[in-house]
């Protein structure tokens, strides 16, 4: 009997750590992301870089994660592991961050971030699948884990906008280092955990985009993403022109993070007594409302209650999206249609968004640039209430 509790207490006190490990795990990886996110384009502005510039840099990164996914996904398949592809990433990571820290070439530049983009835009997905295989052993459901990467965001991104703002944008890429290295330390405690899920079927891949919903749903999706990725990726370009400190900023991007936890909470407790598609229909619209306030806001404070509605626009979407595509995906296309997913969310929006935003943004100013945004954001609203009606697929 004594044996027995023993036993159980030990496993108990594993489960712990090892959930202990992952939520810290995506605290730190969290906290990369509100760098590379918010503050290394601001650390290119002061390098001298315009607008487009900048786009140029983020689109060429992103769009190389659309093969990033797709080869760290098969990699880990046939290699049958998730925690040491990301150690593997992380070192990748900290070794083109250290090549960055002393270069002013923009060429130069462009070339080392489209390589770190490739080795960092896998990391949250992995470690999300890390996530969702723990928690059949840890028996601690996904979002008590996945919460702490939000948190992770939203606090680092304050207190590094304090931080940056004390001690400038020049040590920006220091930072970023830090919390690649913490990141590669606590990866040390993750427990490898091995994955019984299909490789990604090609064949399926292309059968699946032939559907005509699909494609329709996936188009849509595309849209709403090219709004999000415009409105992500000139945030703090446009606070900054406005006069926003970095400290300002971070507190952005902090409300932006936390307001998006309860709403990730109530629609996983609520949301499947509600139908997606006016779901996501709707968060589309607040989207459009989000980014025509960004066109007509000129004192940046007044940027925090845009930054509010993250949770009525993204957390809406984002959890909504993958609802419905776990409806709409048949099982034997379930890996196809997350890694469609995946790119477009990733890699194809941020492409048409950063590249072709940045030209609008610094030949036509921010305000086209916001209104442009706004519109595609308005479309995909229409869009997604017209395929609830003409669906007649009760979602």
């Amino acid at each position: 009997m004594n044996d027995s509790v023993t036993t159980g207490e030990t496993i108990s006190a594993t489960a712990k750590q090892e959930t202990l490990a992952l939520r810290a795990f995506n605290f730190s990886t969290f906290a990369t992301q509100s760098l590379v996110i918010s503050f290394i384009p601001l650390y290119f502005m002061t390098k001298g870089f315009s607008e487009s510039q900048i786009g140029v840099i983020y689109s060429a990164g992103l769009s190389v994660s659309i093969f990033a996914n797709i080869i760290t996904g098969l990699a880990s398949d046939k290699y049958r592991t998730i925690r040491k592809l990301l150690v593997a990433l992380l070192f990748a990571q900290l070794v083109l961050m250290s090549i960055l820290y002393p270069l002013e070439n923009v060429v130069l530049i462009t070339i080392v971030m489209t390589c770190f983009y490739f080795f960092q835009t896998p990391i949250i997905p992995l470690s999300d699948s890390l996530i969702l295989l723990s928690s059949q052993h840890t028996g601690t459901p996904y979002a008590l884990i996945r919460i702490f990467g939000s948190l992770g965001f939203a606090l680092s991104a304050y207190f590094f906008g304090l931080l940056l703002k004390g001690i400038g944008s020049e040590w920006t890429i220091a930072l970023a280092i830090g919390t690649i290295g913490i990141s590669i330390f606590i990866s040390l405690f993750i427990k490898d955990y091995q994955s019984t899920a299909r490789k990604i079927e090609f064949s399926g891949f292309f059968k699946l985009l032939g559907q005509r919903q699909v494609l329709t749903f996936f188009v849509l999706i595309l849209m709403v993403s090219i709004s999000h990725r415009m409105y992500e990726g000139f945030l703090a370009v446009t606070m900054r022109q406005l006069g926003a400190s970095d400290t300002l900023i971070g507190l952005a991007l902090l409300v932006s993070a936390a307001s998006e936890i309860p709403t990730l909470f109530l629609l996983g407790k609520y949301g499947h007594k509600l139908r997606e598609l006016p779901l996501l229909a709707f968060a589309s619209l607040m989207y459009g409302l989000r980014l025509w306030l960004m066109s007509e806001i000129n004192d940046p404070q007044w940027f925090i209650a845009t930054q509010a509605m993250h949770s009525i626009s993204f957390g809406i979407y984002f959890s909504t999206a993958l609802r419905y595509l776990s409806f709409l995906i048949p099982d034997e296309y379930r890996a196809s249609g997350q890694a469609v997913y995946t790119i477009i969310w990733t890699g194809a929006a941020g492409l048409i968004s950063g590249v072709i935003g940045g030209v609008v943004y610094q030949h036509l100013g921010r305000v086209a640039f916001y209104h442009a945004a706004m519109y595609v954001g308005i479309v995909a609203a229409i869009g997604f209430l017209l395929y609830h009606w003409l669906g007649r697929n009760g979602r």
